[in-house]
Parts: C-alpha cells; sequence; structure tokens
C-alpha cells in the first residue's frame, strides 16, 4: 500500500476488534492515542521551526492566523481557533477558519465538501491573504483538495504556510513552506482519521497555538495574564491569578482589576504599584509584555 493511504491501512493486530471484550477494546483504543502523543513528539522540530517563522510575523498589528481543514481536521482546527480570543484576548479580526462546507458543517458532516477545491480558493481570497499572515493547513490523508487548495493559493500570495498531515509525501506536506507530519500509522477503527489522528492533530494545534502565544509575551509565570474575564468563573480566575502574582489580598486583586476594568496585566502592575494610567502606557511601551514592563516599573530595565 502506498504512503499515502497509511491512514487507510486495516491493521492486523485490530483485524478482530469487534470480536473482543470491551476492556480490551479500550486498551487497543488507549493504544491508539498513545500512539498519537509519540506521532507528536517525533514533529516537535518541524513545530518549533513553524512557530520560530510564525511568531516574527505575527507581531504586526495586521498579521493573521487562518485555519483550514475540512470534516474532522476542520473542526478541530476550529476548535483552536475559538480559544484563543478568550484564553489569549487575541483579536478576533485576526483570526480566521476556512471550513469545507461552512459552518453548517460543524454541526453536521458534509463529507463531499472536502472535495470542492474552487470554494477554497473562492473563500481564501475573500480574505484577501498577503505576506505576514499564517495560513494552516489540517488534512489527515494529506490529500484533501479543499484544504490544498488553500495552501497552494496562500502561498502564491507569500503568506506563510504550515501544514499538518498524518500520512508522509503527501501533497499538502509538499506545498507548504513548513510541513509538519504527524505519522500516527494505521487507526485502530481503519481509516477513522477522527481517533489517532485526529487526537495527534488536537495536540499539534493546542502545542503550536500556545507556544505561540507564550512566545508572544501573553503568559506570564505560568498563567494566562491575556485572559479575558467575561464570566464569574472567570472572574474568579484572574482575581486567583493577580493575588498569586502579586501576593496580595484576593480584595486587593479585586480592586486592581476592577480599577483597569479587569484587564489582567495592568492589574497586575497595578498591584506592584504603578497607576492604572502607568499600567497602561508601561504595557503600550513594551507591546504588551509583562515581564519588560515589571522590569521597567522596577527600575530593572531601561531599555
Amino acid at each position: 500500500m502506498l504512503n499515502a493511504a497509511r491512514t487507510e491501512t486495516v491493521s492486523a493486530r485490530y483485524r478482530a476488534l469487534e470480536e473482543m471484550g470491551t476492556a480490551r477494546v479500550l486498551d487497543a483504543l488507549l493504544e491508539g492515542q498513545t500512539a498519537a502523543t509519540e506521532a507528536v513528539r517525533r514533529a516537535l522540530p518541524a513545530l518549533d521551526a513553524a512557530i520560530g517563522a510564525s511568531v516574527p510575523l505575527l507581531r504586526a498589528p495586521e498579521a493573521r492566523l487562518i485555519y483550514c481543514g475540512a470534516g474532522t481536521s476542520g473542526r478541530i482546527a476550529m476548535m483552536d481557533a475559538v480559544e484563543l480570543n478568550p484564553t489569549f484576548s487575541w483579536p478576533q479580526s485576526r483570526i480566521k477558519v476556512l471550513l469545507a462546507g461552512g459552518l453548517e458543517s460543524f454541526e453536521e458532516a458534509r463529507e463531499g465538501a472536502e472535495d470542492d477545491a474552487e470554494a477554497a480558493r473562492a473563500e481564501l481570497s475573500a480574505l484577501t491573504p498577503r505576506p505576514g499572515d499564517i495560513v494552516i493547513g489540517i488534512a489527515a490523508s494529506g490529500t484533501t483538495p479543499y484544504t490544498l487548495a488553500a495552501i497552494t493559493l496562500a502561498r502564491s500570495c507569500g503568506a506563510l504556510t504550515i501544514a499538518l498531515a498524518n500520512n508522509p509525501d503527501t501533497p499538502l506536506l509538499q506545498a507548504a513552506e513548513h510541513p509538519v507530519l504527524l505519522d500516527t500509522g494505521p487507526e485502530v477503527l481503519a481509516g477513522s482519521t477522527r481517533l489517532g489522528a485526529g487526537t495527534s492533530q488536537k495536540m499539534a494545534l493546542n502545542l503550536f497555538s500556545t507556544a505561540v502565544m507564550v512566545a508572544l509575551g501573553k503568559v506570564y509565570r505560568g498563567q494566562m495574564v491575556d485572559m479575558r474575564a467575561t464570566n464569574a468563573k472567570l472572574v474568579k480566575r484572574a482575581i486567583a491569578i493577580v493575588t498569586d502574582i502579586a501576593g496580595h489580598s484576593e480584595d486587593a486583586a479585586r480592586a486592581a482589576l476592577e480599577a483597569t476594568d479587569f484587564r489582567l496585566k495592568d492589574a497586575i502592575l497595578v498591584s506592584h504599584g504603578a497607576s492604572p494610567k502607568q499600567a497602561s502606557a508601561l504595557l503600550e511601551a513594551t507591546e504588551g509584555n509583562l515581564s519588560k514592563a515589571m522590569r521597567q516599573l522596577q527600575g530593572q530595565d531601561t531599555d
């Protein structure tokens, strides 16, 4: 069988899956998930290179992250994308998702949409991709026409292109500047790439987006200091974060948050003696980097 069809291969190990007891089926499925973890581990150097190329571009205020996929891969891409605003305050205007078949495909599978390369070109063209944008294409097979068309067009427009696929030497990986192979091999349930392949894609996107946001200064002391406190649970989390970092009481942390419209970075600086206006100015001067702003506030950084 060709390498391009590894995810479609029937594994001799699991050919009698339906004859196994439930406990053994669960063991087998867990084995597939473990294989996904190892596939991501092997892909870390490629992910590191993709992150290294992306971060300098994303420092520009107009640069966008554009995800593209079909079926399971597209839905996984969307799940990663929608978390960036509440978790890191990444602007909604700088997150785009191309999902084959449109948003309706998230709730109801539209398998035929993955073959519509022209739709992908039209949808991406409507976004006017440009140098500085990051376009990420995800496809287990590595041959999905919709995703391949988007990556090919994005690259021709000068955008940075990243591809995640689960089969080696496939057109999608060859089309992107930064190919990331997640070689999960045959699925426990042959061809069901929502299993090991899907898990590896979810993990890889988690790693990619989180590491990018860490590099962009959206994490401080291991905490989500650009988080948006949009409900009661997140307000409590915001208070806990400021309390932990500032070393003050919860009441003092809440007061600092209230004085800064619940902007965590500003509140942390206020908790360390800055006025709300000074906190805002420090963050503007350091492009939102709280570590640098803290050093400037404490007189340890004169840059």
